[in-house]
């Protein structure tokens, strides 16, 4: 009989003496790998400490109240009762077993879904494969949709289908398990090798049963996977004591934490304290929930009527083409920015002349290098540097509005246009790269953008967005900040025009500039200098040397 397992607190980042607030477990419980076993909270988060694997509950070492720090013993768990049995010791009916596996090298693997970033409940919008078909490495299982971006998730494996663990409109984690393989390739690092303390999982005859199989699935499909570290980072800067399930439900009604009084333990806010705001809010407002606008408390204008609904088809045939997630949450994301945010456009132009050709005698020694360089990395460049010049272009207000964060780093996000809406790749540390090499990343995040490949660390970290329509046209135009930023720069197509010199009209190339600020942290003439300065910029890429 093997001895307990003890699990220990992980590593919880710069974080002593963080206290036990919730006890998930009891003594004789049977968990799984990764299912949430205690609740620590400090002073800036909640996070929730997983068993590393399953087992049973033989004895709590901590409760309530107790401060725990890495390393710390909180749970002892027996082996999982499923664990295969030592080959000397195992009826003639399963000796069979790992002799063929040893001769075959197959064994079933659960493909997982990877670190996906800072996303909690991605939904599956659609499943690339089918039980019995073969696999290869790399090849795309099951597509994921979030607030930002549509993304495939790759097999870690090859080998052959032997169940597929979700389905369309699941909400799935870091770690969710998407399908079963029957493996025969060469697991891929990011699979989870399996330990002499843990044994690899065998097939799992139990989930025949329907009922234990739809409870498995969904219970493994409600834990975060994400290391307590990354959870504490998410929930950094915010005051309000509440667990990730809370926070989410508030995002989702559009809840501010910080307005909603707790009744739990030390304060903390439970959901049934976020049902009760909500309920409250809409008796003194005497606003419609849901409609557009919000009710008092909520995160946007309040009272804001809302636009009739007509039925077209009186007038003529019609056609009903419902929007893309990602259409649906960028227009959210927007209006809401537009809500909050008082914003300021400032129109310019810039002399693009000297510029253009300096590019075009790029062209030779960028084709040997495989590499297209297109004036909107210039622009990269040029506005890194002018963020540098001018830090307020680089912060973020704080939630609170009584303070701001500047940012030491320069991350450019690029806005690219795709079959399934607009969505924002990050060209990180600009300022430290050359053109050839922001080219070269910029094709590359285009292509992933217009495949659905990007990840979410590809759109994340923005410290200002560009929005090009060169490409297209246009003269003017009011692209709308996109929060926590505080600053969005448009560019229209660039068209020759006379231009005084002083003593004659001389031709030259005059490229259209829009930059939209939050009036809350720049002011009119900030604006105004900032642009000047952009100008000087890119008219002339030697003042980038500077």
């Amino acid at each position: 009989m093997t001895e307990p397992a003890e699990i220990r607190v992980p590593d919880i980042g710069d974080f002593d003496s963080v206290e036990v607030i919730e006890l998930l477990v009891a003594v004789g419980d049977t968990v799984e790998a990764e299912q949430s076993l205690i609740t620590l909270e400090s002073d800036k988060a909640s996070m929730e400490i997983p068993a590393s694997h399953a087992g049973t509950v033989e004895s709590i070492a901590v409760a309530v109240g107790d401060k725990v720090s890495e390393g710390d013993v909180i749970v002892s768990l027996s082996a999982s009762p499923t664990a295969p049995a030592e080959p000397d010791k195992a009826a003639p009916t399963a000796e069979v077993a790992p002799v063929e596996q040893s001769t075959a090298s197959a064994e079933t693997v659960s493909v997982l879904v990877p670190d996906i970033g800072d996303f909690d409940e991605v939904e599956v919008i659609e499943i690339l494969i089918q039980p019995g078909e073969h696999i290869t490495v790399e090849q795309s299982l099951v597509t994921l949709e979030s607030d930002k971006a549509s993304m495939e998730i790759p097999s870690t494996v090859s080998g052959e289908v032997t169940s597929i663990l979700v389905a369309v409109g699941d909400k799935i984690s870091a770690g969710s398990e998407i399908v079963q393989v029957s493996a025969t390739g060469v697991v891929n690092d990011a699979q989870p090798a399996s330990t002499p303390a843990q044994p690899p999982a065998a097939p799992q005859p139990e989930p025949a049963a329907p009922n234990a199989s739809a409870e498995t699935d969904t219970s493994k499909r409600k834990q975060n996977a994400r290391s307590p570290t990354q959870k504490m980072a998410r929930e950094s800067g915010s005051r309000a004591h509440a667990s990730p399930g809370v926070r989410k439900f508030a995002r989702q009604l559009g809840v501010d934490l910080t307005l909603v009084a707790g009744s739990g333990h030390k304060g903390r806010v439970l959901k049934s304290d976020v049902k009760s705001f909500v309920k409250s809010s809409m008796e003194t407002s005497g606003t419609p929930y849901g409609r557009a606008g919000s009710a008092v408390g909520f995160t946007g204008g309040a009272g804001i009527p809302p636009i009739p609904e007509v039925d077209f088809s009186v007038f003529g045939e019609t056609e009903r083409v419902e929007l893309t997630r990602i259409n649906r949450l960028t227009a959210q994301n927007l209006h809401r920015a537009w809500l909050n945010m008082p914003l300021v456009t400032y129109h310019e132009e810039a002399d693009i002349t000297e510029l253009e050709a300096f590019r075009k005698s790029l062209k030779a020694k960028a084709a040997d290098k495989g590499i297209r360089v297109t004036g909107l990395v210039f622009h990269v460049k040029a506005l890194a540097a002018a963020i540098k010049a001018f830090p307020r272009f680089n912060s973020s207000l704080s939630a609170d509005g009584e303070s701001l964060v500047y940012k030491k780093y320069f991350n450019i996000g690029i806005a690219v246009d795709t079959p399934a809406g607009l969505v924002v790749p990050v060209l990180k540390d600009a300022d430290k790269k050359s053109i050839y090499t922001l080219s070269e990343e910029m094709s590359e995040l285009s292509k992933k953008a217009r495949e659905k490949k990007l990840k979410p660390d590809d759109m994340q970290g923005a410290c200002m967005t560009i929005s090009s329509l060169g490409g297209i046209g246009g003269t003017a135009f009011t692209p709308i900040v996109n929060p926590p930023e505080v600053a969005i720069l448009g560019i229209s197509r660039a068209k020759m025009q006379p231009v005084w010199n002083g003593t004659e009209f001389i031709p030259r190339l005059m490229c259209p500039l829009d930059v939209t600020y939050d009036h809350r942290v720049i002011d009119g003439a900030e604006g105004a200098r900032f642009m000047a300065h952009y100008c000087e910029l890119i008219a002339d890429v030697r003042n980038l040397l500077l």
